[in-house]
């Protein structure tokens, strides 16, 4: 007689990879016009030669309001089929093989997770999923950020034209353009998203203020975009402009980072905090929440055929 599965069995890893790949579509889906009023706000002021009657964008429902009446609704989900793709590569990776590698980081099987482990297992996953997801990345942003007011062409049509104008005249390299910044950012978001959620659900649990369910996934997930916003938003605004810049604009990732500090101030750096925020913060709580409930599910339901079979 076949053995009964255990129902306190954790995620396998393909259920994990699945429902992180899932949420992080979803989340994306929702949150993408804050997103896209992020970079705008990001790359305004590098001064490209802005139109005099170009719109200036000031706050993020703002720039979301001004975008939609501007260039119309759709201009907010410029870029959303690439940021679909990503995220069914990227949060597969960097969210789906956290736990495997955070547990085999850790000293013994069931040891709790020393915070180095849980760093050092955001950097792997992190990083491995960066390098694999950059062109994506790449186009989502030039797609984002590129506007046909005032007479400008547009430097691509679509996904497909942009992946295609990319790799054709700037090389298959162009498609990694900004992988250092992006691969600090990132492994700065994955590390105090992933560690912070991980760390402040575990600190609820076990303290019994709340039970591991959606009122603790919600808190965690929205300390932790707080945290990763604060973080990250420094590199994140350099990964956004040297991303988006025309080919010899900045000479080096340090040089774009070194002519926004001397050209606009420190606070360039912190360019579109709030809509980061807003967009990380909700990002977080959507995808954590749907990550929980999708494990959850997929495991029932593998269970339910488990039992028929």
């Amino acid at each position: 007689m076949p053995r009964a599965p255990d129902p306190d069995a954790p995620p396998t890893l393909s259920v994990r990879m699945a429902a992180a790949a899932g949420a992080a579509c979803l989340a994306d889906l929702l949150t993408f016009p804050l997103d896209t009023a992020k970079v705008r706000l990001q790359v305004q002021g590098e001064g490209q030669g802005r139109p005099p009657r170009a719109p200036r964008y000031r706050g993020a429902l703002g720039t979301v309001a001004t975008l939609a009446r501007t260039e119309g609704l759709q201009k907010l989900y410029s870029g959303l089929p690439a940021g679909l793709q990503r995220q069914v590569g990227f949060a597969s990776l960097r969210i789906g093989l956290y736990d495997g590698v955070r547990d085999w980081l850790s000293p013994g099987q069931g040891a709790t997770a020393s915070l180095g482990s849980r760093i050092s297992a955001g950097v792997m996953t992190g990083g491995a999923a960066v390098f694999l997801g950059q062109p994506t990345e790449v186009v989502k942003v030039r797609l984002q950020a590129q506007s046909h007011l005032h007479g400008r062409t547009p430097r691509y049509t679509g996904t497909y034209n942009a992946y295609r104008i990319i790799a054709t005249t700037e090389g298959l390299t162009g498609l990694w353009k900004g992988t250092t910044p992006n691969l600090m950012r990132n492994v700065i978001i994955n590390c105090t998203e992933l560690v912070t959620y991980d760390l402040m659900k575990e600190a609820l649990v076990e303290n019994h203020l709340l039970a591991d369910d959606l009122p603790c996934h919600f808190l965690s997930a929205l300390v932790a975009g707080f945290c990763t916003t604060v973080l990250s938003s420094p590199v994140d605004v350099v990964k956004t402009r040297f991303v988006n810049s025309v080919p010899e604009q900045y000479t080096s990732v340090p040089n774009c980072a070194m002519t926004m500090l001397t050209k606009e101030g420190p606070l360039a750096f912190f360019k579109g905090f709030v809509p980061s925020f807003l967009r990380l913060g909700s990002w977080n709580v959507i995808m954590f929440v749907c990550f929980e409930q999708l494990k959850r599910e997929l495991m029932k339901s593998g269970r339910t055929v488990d039992c028929a079979t």
